[in-house]
C-alpha cells in the first residue's frame, strides 16, 4: 500500500509533555526540589480536575454551605497540596484511595500538625461515594472538636494594634 503521508508521530515521539497530578510523594515532602509556584500550579490544575469523591464531597463544602464554614479545595500548606483546607481551624480533610499508605499518611500527618497546627481528618473515597451523609456527620464534629485558631472564629488572623506595633501615640 503507497501511502501519500507519513504516519503522524506520537506525542511521545513529538516531545508533548502530559500534565499528570503529583502523588503525594512527588508534593517536595523531604526532596527541598519543589518551589511554592510549583505546588500553586500543581494545585491550580488539580481543581480544574477533581475525581468525582473530590466533586462530590467540595460540592457541600463549597461557598460555606457547610455549617458557615469555608473550606478550600487543593490548598497549599507548607510543602503539600491537601484536598480540603478549612483555615479557621486549621482543619485539613484528606480523601484517600486504594492506593494511599495508611503508615506513611500518618506520619506526613503528624509532620503537618507538629509544623503548622493543622490536624488531619481522613476519609475514603468510598466512604465519600457511598455514605456522604456519615462523612458530613463526622466532619462535623471534628470541627465541633477542633479550637479555633484566631479569636472570634475569624478567617485570617487578627491584625495587630498599633500598640503592639510600637507605634507611639502622638
Amino acid at each position: 500500500m503507497d501511502r501519500h503521508h507519513p504516519p503522524a508521530p506520537s506525542s511521545k515521539e513529538e516531545g508533548e509533555q502530559t500534565f499528570k497530578a503529583p502523588s503525594s510523594l512527588e508534593e517536595g515532602v523531604g526532596g527541598g526540589g519543589v518551589t511554592r509556584q510549583l505546588l500553586l500550579r500543581r494545585a491550580a490544575a488539580m481543581r480544574r480536575n477533581l475525581p468525582e469523591p473530590e466533586r462530590k464531597l467540595w460540592m457541600e463544602l463549597r461557598s460555606r454551605r457547610f455549617a458557615g464554614y469555608k473550606f478550600r479545595r487543593q490548598a497549599v500548606i507548607g510543602h503539600r497540596i491537601v484536598d480540603f483546607f478549612c483555615p479557621t481551624k486549621g482543619l485539613v480533610v484528606e480523601l484517600d484511595g486504594d492506593t494511599h499508605d495508611a503508615g506513611r499518611d500518618r506520619l506526613r500527618d503528624a509532620r503537618l500538625l507538629r509544623a503548622t497546627g493543622c490536624r488531619t481528618l481522613r476519609f475514603t473515597n468510598e466512604e465519600v461515594m457511598r455514605n456522604c451523609d456519615g462523612v458530613l456527620i463526622t466532619l462535623a464534629e471534628a470541627l465541633a472538636q477542633q479550637g479555633d485558631r484566631w479569636a472570634g472564629g475569624r478567617h485570617h488572623p487578627p491584625t495587630p494594634s498599633s500598640e503592639e506595633e510600637g507605634e507611639q501615640a502622638a
